[in-house]
């Protein structure tokens, strides 16, 4: 099924109204739900592969575009905190019916969201596929293993220039385009994102979309700012993954050096796996969509066989 043409479903959260591409019998509540976030500079449509691949497997399946990215809305709120992003998938997951068989694919900026739902004891989600960005403690230096994450720093800084470009006030909205055809070239060289990126121009088709979108790395510098309602969030979301989690990294990743990922199972919980995706940059999904639906569907099978009623595998 890779490459079906979604559907489209609109859902009305408290803060917008959230637009999906799906794939599967999404209206079917016996089916287990699986919610795919993108990440940046992304859009929904970077699950057209996986996408079809989970429906296929007995998944209904959900893409939205968030807060921000069109066709969804703008939150009245105006926050792009990370807790906010978390209240969202909350909000959807609930509105669609899903229960504890969910799974939570998230990558780059959709990850930094589902490694914060899987650190909450308020997640509905079972499991949770994080790609491109580890759970937070993974970045965090221990005695024992101070000397690999000093030989990693360097590098990453070089890597993540674009944090501090993207807090100047109006150059970024205004450099949009070259930034992220420079971002999409550098993170995953050799990969031709004309599609993504037209993708990309159509949700975010002028300067304040634009900077809903930047918003997301404004705002995570300014925590003070985080509305109240998502404060049971706002707590946990740096913390350990609670619930099993796969994380996947492309091996030749220009955004975050690869070397972080030796580091990551050690902060996961008993289930969870990490593997490196060869010959796949940022956008591994992308690039190698083949093996990361391997790694996804095989991780997701004990998640999809959980009774709905029981809450635990069919045997």
């Amino acid at each position: 099924m890779t490459g079906a043409v979604p559907g489209r479903l609109n859902v009305s959260l408290d803060q917008f109204e959230m637009a999906c591409l799906t794939w599967g019998e999404v209206a079917d509540e016996s089916r287990p739900l699986a919610v795919l976030l993108h990440g940046f500079p992304d859009t929904p449509h970077t699950w057209r592969h996986l996408g079809p691949g989970l429906a296929e497997d007995g998944w209904r399946v959900v893409a939205p575009a968030t807060r921000g990215y069109g066709p969804s809305g703008l939150p009245r709120d105006g926050s792009y905190h990370a807790p906010a992003l978390i209240s969202d998938v909350v909000e959807l997951h609930a509105a669609l019916g899903g229960d504890h068989r969910a799974l939570l694919v998230g990558h780059d900026w959709g990850a930094i969201t589902a490694n914060g739902l899987a650190a909450s004891p308020h997640s509905p989600f079972g499991r949770v596929v994080a790609m491109s960005v580890p759970p937070i403690p993974s970045f965090t230096p221990g005695r024992s293993d101070l000397g690999s994450w000093l030989a990693v720093l360097p590098r990453q800084a070089r890597l993540s220039w674009y944090l501090a470009f993207n807090q100047l006030p109006r150059l970024p909205e205004r450099a949009f385009v070259r930034l992220v055809t420079h971002l999409w070239d550098r993170w995953s060289p050799g990969y031709d994102a004309t599609e993504d990126l037209a993708h990309l121009a159509a949700a975010l088709p002028n300067r304040r979309c634009r900077a809903a979108a930047l918003g997301y790395y404004r705002a995570q510098l300014r925590p003070w700012r985080t509305p109240a309602r998502y404060a049971s969030y706002a707590s946990t979301w740096t913390g350990a993954p609670r619930v099993p989690l796969l994380y996947l990294q492309g091996a030749d990743d220009g955004c975050l050096d690869p070397r972080w990922t030796t580091r990551v199972l050690t902060h996961l919980p008993e289930g969870s796996a990490v593997a490196t995706v060869p010959n796949a940059g940022h956008f591994l999904q992308l690039e190698q969509p083949e093996a990361v639906a391997r790694h996804v569907l095989a991780f997701s099978q004990v998640q999809r066989n959980v009774s709905p009623g029981l809450g635990r595998p069919v045997e």
